[in-house]
């Protein structure tokens, strides 16, 4: 931790008494200097430990609360949720160890992921007068040293941003978020910490925030032309030396960025997108990273540099609080210099502790507000809807998507553009999300759709969309006819998660699970007939899939027919608002199946 100029003034008298420091000349030192003569001088130690704690992917949770439940969290697995719990578990190592020995960072996605970053960003926004943002308040309590910008924090817009940075007591960094025109930073590449060793010279910790390259796809609409987003190996390899040059002991990453490599927006953009590992492989020079973005738990795992045959240690604490990771080093000093002789890492899980009074205190009205929100009825369902079977049948929960965003991209759509067949393509968020007969409230609409994406209108061909369903089709591993389909076992291959499955509405057409990938899209039709290769659809589709999001083909270049600001969540809330009544007879529809060998499977 740094030491305020009072405290280490403090400390600098304290040790000329003590004799750790040279004595003050004249005369009036001379008591101090002769009582000194006959006690041994305070060494300095060799040897020091220190911590760096890390969260990442918070994504806005708080308190161990659902809002789309309206319920206290909870999972299969037991996890809690929020910072208020992670806050006691921050408490308790700083007690442990000494607060001036324990530094906390995040690696990023923080105002985005709950009603509660909806509230301040849409309904009382931080861009208001006197109006903060609750994880602001929060992790300047829990006195954040450093935190990553995650693709997420680009969300709401960068003058949301702008203002969340400037509501928070520590930097948000971003060593590869550069001004568009300037190639400069526009946020802080590092920064450096001082820990305090008494009668030794302080330990520099540079902390260096990298973010995630594909912000330039999945909010295009927020940051082209403003700003750009170069590798995160690139932008290593520039400012570890820099900070090394700066006299840095140790070199610590806080990378938005999985570990494994891999991608999810195909050739769209030049850089790999869970890059942690490559970071730590090929950039020489760096100690430890947190990682972030993949929602994983990795509590230790270990990279070897290419170059100088050093390993990196690498943690991730999985998201919304569920862990806290906990990087332990051990130091000598050799020659004047700090030295890495030790370090581990490891994930703590705070469900066992209290949440911290004082976040509560802080926060709860807050908290009140986005309750009371959440639980506005917007009016009635005349059955229940469920998502439970949304991921391998065509059910009416996802109709109601389908058919909301065809409305809104067909009332915006010029003449000729009219003219075209129109479809949708949408994914199963939630199976656990249900609008239930009677009242809808806005936490039953916004469990369903759980992201912040808006919509566009985008124009394929029949031949191009064949290949659009078949790269959603490769969700399902490959059962052979004959053999019995187990829906536990049945979805996510290749690890193709929920969030970037498409169906598609307005077309009629079949998923064969036995058939191989890329030839499992039978009976493709539209008003009865089959697809024509020439044929060219508007496509209703979100933000996130239309800039290149899980790597899709063909949608990320396709003309764009419209385009909108407003949440497609809100479309969904307006639509009940306006009708009074949301009913499956108004837009259900069963246009898709999946089949084994041309059998239908359900």
């Amino acid at each position: 931790m740094p030491v305020s100029p009072m405290n280490r003034r403090e400390f600098v008298q304290k040790s000329a008494v003590t004799g750790a420091a040279v004595a003050v000349a004249g005369a009036a030192a001379a008591p101090a200097a002769q009582a000194a003569e006959h006690k041994p001088a305070a060494r300095a130690p060799k040897t020091w430990s220190f911590s760096v704690l890390g969260t990442t992917d918070l994504h806005s949770h708080v308190f161990d609360w659902d809002y789309y439940k309206d319920a206290a969290y909870s999972d299969a697995k037991g996890n809690s949720v929020g910072v208020a719990r992670v806050a006691t578990l921050i408490k308790q190592q700083r007690e442990a160890k000494g607060e001036e020995r324990v530094l906390l960072v995040d690696a990023g996605d923080i105002i985005q992921g709950t009603s509660l970053a909806y509230y301040f960003a849409r309904v009382q926004p931080i861009t208001g007068k006197g109006v903060k943002h609750p994880m602001a308040v929060a992790m300047n309590h829990m006195r954040y040293d450093a935190a990553a910008l995650g693709n997420h924090e680009f969300n709401y817009g960068i003058e949301t941003l702008r203002r969340f940075e400037s509501q928070c007591s520590f930097p948000l960094l971003g060593a590869n978020a550069l001004d568009a025109k300037t190639l400069r930073p526009a946020f802080a590449p590092y920064t450096v910490k001082r820990i305090c060793v008494p009668g030794a010279p302080d330990i520099k910790v540079g902390i260096l925030g990298l973010t995630n390259p594909g912000i330039a796809l999945w909010d295009k609409d927020n940051v082209s032309g403003k700003m750009v987003f170069p590798g995160l190996v690139e932008q290593a390899k520039k400012y570890v030396p820099r900070l090394r040059a700066l006299g840095c002991d140790v070199v610590f990453l806080t990378d938005h960025s999985g570990l494994d490599g891999s991608t999810s927006y195909g050739d769209a953009l030049p850089y790999v997108e869970n890059a942690s590992n490559l970071v730590a492989e090929q950039v020489p020079g760096i100690d430890a990273i947190l990682v972030g973005h993949t929602h994983v738990e990795v509590p230790s795992y270990t990279v070897k540099n290419a170059e100088t045959g050093d390993e990196v240690l690498l943690s991730e604490p999985y998201c919304w609080g569920y862990r806290l990771s906990v990087f332990d080093f051990e130091v000598e000093l050799e020659h004047g210099r700090w030295k890495v002789t030790k370090k581990t890492a490891q994930t703590l899980d705070p469900k066992s502790v209290d949440e911290d009074p004082e976040i509560k205190k802080l926060l709860e009205a807050d908290h009140d507000l986005v309750v009371k929100y959440v639980n506005t009825a917007v009016g009635t369902c005349t059955e229940d809807l469920s998502a439970a079977e949304s991921c391998w049948k065509d059910v009416p929960i996802m109709d109601f998507i389908h058919q909301v965003q065809m409305d809104t991209v067909k009332a915006g759509l010029s003449a000729s553009d009219a003219a075209l067949p129109l479809i949708s393509v949408a994914a199963p968020f939630s199976r656990t999300a249900d609008i239930p007969a009677g009242s809808v409230t806005i936490k039953d609409i916004a469990g369903l759709y759980i992201y912040d994406n808006t919509l566009y209108g985008k124009k394929l061909t029949g031949a191009q969309l064949r290949d659009y369903l078949e790269f959603a089709a490769k969700y399902y591993h490959q059962v052979p006819g004959g053999t019995k389909v187990d829906t536990a076992t049945l979805t996510n291959a290749n690890s193709f998660w929920d969030y970037m499955y498409d169906t598609a509405a307005g077309v009629s057409y079949d998923i064969d699970i036995a058939a191989a990938e890329g030839s499992r899209i039978k009976n493709l039709t539209y008003g009865g007939t089959a697809v024509a290769d020439d044929q060219v659809f508007v496509v209703a589709v979100n933000n996130y899939r239309a800039n290149g999001g899980s790597g899709y083909p063909h949608i990320a270049a396709a003309d764009i027919a419209y385009s909108s600001t407003n949440e497609i969540r809100q479309l969904m809330i307006d639509y009940v608002t306006a009708k009074g009544a949301l009913d499956p007879a108004d837009f259900a529809v069963t246009n898709w199946k999946l089949t084994q060998g041309g059998t239908a499977v359900f």
